[in-house]
């Protein structure tokens, strides 16, 4: 079974594409803090954030558009993609991407939004 949860804050305003076909596509990082803490020996360990690159479409990618900005804090639930594109300068690369199907927003306002699964290739 492939399904992440995350809870996090949005690293910077999502960037939302529409295509042709009345698809949409809103991406956007969310950063996850794992707390600093100071083992039994005294040795401090410090904050740990991990960087998840969101990928929202259609219904998801409208509530991404409308709500979500540089900061919110953000419950995500999803599955890990990986994809390869071709970069500007030449050359493939290789990312994962989590595919949300739920976001619940944390502040300021509380509401939850699913999304059906719709595998539309854009």
């Amino acid at each position: 079974m492939n399904k992440i949860i995350a809870i996090g804050h949005v690293g910077k305003d999502p960037e939302v594409r529409t295509f042709d076909n009345g698809g949409k596509v809103a991406n956007f990082s969310l950063g996850c803090t794992e707390r600093g803490y100071k083992t039994k020996e005294g040795k401090e360990i410090p904050d740990h954030t991990e960087w998840f690159d969101c990928v929202a479409r259609n219904g998801l990618a409208n509530i991404v558009e409308q709500y979500i900005k540089k900061g919110s804090h953000l419950f995500v639930s999803g599955k890990i993609k990986s994809r390869e594109y071709e970069k500007k300068e030449g050359g493939k690369a290789k990312i994962k991407e989590l595919i949300v199907d739920e976001i619940k927003m944390l502040s300021p306002k509380q509401e939850t939004v699913s999304s059906y699964n719709d595998d539309l290739d854009f």
